[in-house]
């Protein structure tokens, strides 16, 4: 455990610039703070002792403001990057070199039993409020963008964006033409289509009326 969070400190000294020293960093990072407490947390939660588990989760919820269920799973050098606002459910699983950003949910969407929340790869970016929704697979070496919602698995290598997410970029090839400010609107797109069935049955009943 001791060496994992030695990695985890290490970690945030190599992609944090401003990150001055070891113990400034395990110390005053709520991030590396949160996942210290997890990995105690989580010790306890495999070996049964589950209510310490849940006590120690919430303590760390309630001093960082970052919510990790002592059940996840979470490889190594992971970095929570400021980190308010980040959930990860019971049953998400976390791969190595992941960087979450602040305001991410790695959660269910409530209809799912047993394994109800992601799986995160290897080396994959999830940015600033995105909302990853479900027991699929985000493959390695993928990003997420600010503010998407990911419903489904996203391959390896992928960019996604939007609301629900949509694959942009794939092993750095452009999918399609499309970035985080000119996203599609779903709402949208089922009131147009909503409208085209409303005058399709005026014109049936004007036909009939003739």
């Amino acid at each position: 455990m001791f060496d994992r969070i030695r990695e985890d400190v290490n970690a945030v000294r190599d992609r944090d610039p401003a990150a001055r020293s070891f113990l400034e960093v395990f110390f005053l990072y709520p991030g590396v703070k949160a996942i210290r407490m997890y990995r105690r947390a989580n010790w306890f939660y495999r070996h049964n002792m589950k209510f310490i588990a849940r006590y120690i989760s919430q303590h760390a919820a309630r001093v960082t403001g970052i919510e990790i269920h002592p059940g996840a799973t979470i490889g190594r050098r992971l970095v929570i990057d400021h980190g308010h606002g980040v959930v990860i459910g019971e049953t998400a699983e976390i791969g190595d070199d992941v960087l979450i950003y602040q305001g991410v949910t790695l959660g269910g969407t409530g209809k799912d039993v047993g394994k109800r929340h992601p799986t995160i790869g290897n080396n994959v970016m999830i940015s600033t409020g995105a909302k990853v929704l479900g027991p699929f697979k985000v493959g390695d070496n993928s990003r997420i963008a600010a503010g998407a919602v990911v419903l489904e698995e996203v391959p390896a290598g992928s960019t996604v964006v939007g609301v629900p997410a949509k694959v942009v970029r794939q092993n750095g090839q452009k999918i399609q033409p499309l970035d985080q400010i000119h996203v599609p609107d779903p709402v949208q797109h089922q009131l147009n289509a909503m409208s085209e069935a409303i005058e399709s049955l005026k014109q049936q009943v004007e036909n009939l009326s003739k």
